[in-house]
């Protein structure tokens, strides 16, 4: 069946998502899974925001974990309010360049020390983020993101190259074809992100392994074909 992940956690009741209230709000909508966005913070805490920057113009890296705003949870705190779904966890590239290693650091180290591995997808739209997640950490499932539709055609060779469980495009880049053939070679399709209830029963018609969603309420509604 396909799994219905939360965009940010529950992103349309809670805008804009990354946020403690959104994973929560996962949970009580019917998620299986939630997606959220990393970067780390001047003392080298991974934290769950989209942007590098808050609105205000101050960037993540340069602020302790403790100056950030209340809004801003750890990575350790926002697996934890996800209670027991599972966490793909997208690893940003347009943080500072020289805090990139550390982050990826980081964040293998807490999901390695949390157990329970195939709980986890690790995706980045940086291939080469992933690649060094395999090399620390092989146990850890990753996955490729994408929006370039040149990029699709060899997406699946690489995955299946460097051992990533799953190729993670945007969902209007895809048909059933790709599918059947992306599973034909072991990788999983998950498709992001789509709201729109036609467009996710199309998708799970296919055979996707998983929709990506800032309405998980809905996702769960036609997924479970109610």
């Amino acid at each position: 069946m396909t799994l219905v992940v939360a965009h940010r956690g529950a992103s349309a009741a809670h805008p804009p998502g990354n946020t403690l209230a959104a994973f929560a709000a996962s949970v009580a909508l019917g998620a299986d899974w939630v997606e959220l966005d990393v970067h780390l913070s001047a003392d080298g805490i991974p934290v769950v925001h989209h942007d590098p920057d808050l609105a205000d113009g101050r960037g993540l890296g340069d602020l302790r974990r403790a100056d950030l705003p209340g809004f801003v949870p750890s990575l350790a705190e926002s697996i934890d309010t996800c209670g027991s779904l599972g966490v793909n966890v997208e690893i940003k590239p347009d943080g500072p360049e020289r805090l990139r290693g550390a982050l990826i650091e980081s964040v293998v180290d807490l999901l390695v020390a949390l157990g329970r591995p195939e709980r986890f997808l690790v995706t980045s739209f940086d291939h080469s983020i992933v690649a060094r997640v395999r090399t620390l950490a092989p146990e850890v499932p990753t996955g490729l993101l994408t929006f370039e539709v040149a990029e699709l055609v060899g997406l699946v060779d690489r995955a299946v190259d460097e051992g990533h469980a799953a190729v993670v495009p945007w969902w209007g880049m895809v048909d059933e074809s790709f599918v059947d053939r992306t599973h034909a070679r072991g990788v999983a399709v998950n498709v992001w992100t789509v709201d729109d209830p036609d467009d996710i029963g199309r998708l799970v018609a296919m055979g996707v392994d998983a929709v990506i969603t800032n309405v998980p309420d809905i996702g769960r509604a036609v997924v479970s074909g109610g």
